[in-house]
């Protein structure tokens, strides 16, 4: 498939935990990332809004590291399925929750253009992934990340 053909990870997640600020897409208030492959990375992209900024003319960090943070939860369930042996889209995603986030923040991120993040996972087990990601700007690294992910406890199911 190719990278605007395929599913975003995010609109494979149940609905149960399709609610997340930073991609769920029953979220009205939400900023609704997208991951997607692009061969062997998973990529979105995000334009910061205007109230997005730190310091005029410049992102938020914060925004910077919630957008890492749910594109790495993806990837991690993309991942999952990956090495399941699933397509994308045979069913629904399996969910990830944050379980440490470092980011590192190199350049200052400027506040208009598209921000592109790239995800890879550097290892993986049935419980935990490791996502290692990178922030650019028209082609600058602004930021770096190193993201672990555990699937979703059951003391976080609606079930409980």
């Amino acid at each position: 498939m190719s990278p605007i053909m395929s599913p975003s990870i995010q609109s494979l997640y149940p609905e149960d935990f399709a609610h997340c600020y930073g991609c769920g897409r029953l979220n009205p208030r939400g900023l609704h990332i997208e991951t997607r492959w692009e061969e062997d990375e998973a990529v979105t992209r995000f334009v910061p809004r205007p109230h997005d900024v730190a310091v005029p003319g410049f992102v938020y960090g914060g925004l910077i590291a919630s957008l890492i943070d749910c594109h790495a939860m993806a990837t991690a369930a993309g991942a999952a399925e990956r090495a399941a042996g699933r397509a994308l889209g045979a069913g629904p995603a399996p969910r990830f929750v944050t379980a440490a986030l470092e980011v590192h923040f190199l350049h200052p991120t400027p506040l208009g253009p598209e921000l592109e993040i790239r995800a890879r996972v550097r290892s993986q087990s049935e419980r935990k992934a490791v996502v290692e990601a990178t922030l650019t700007v028209d082609g600058r690294l602004t930021a770096r990340a190193r993201v672990v992910a555990v699937r979703l406890p059951a003391t976080m199911t609606s079930g409980d």
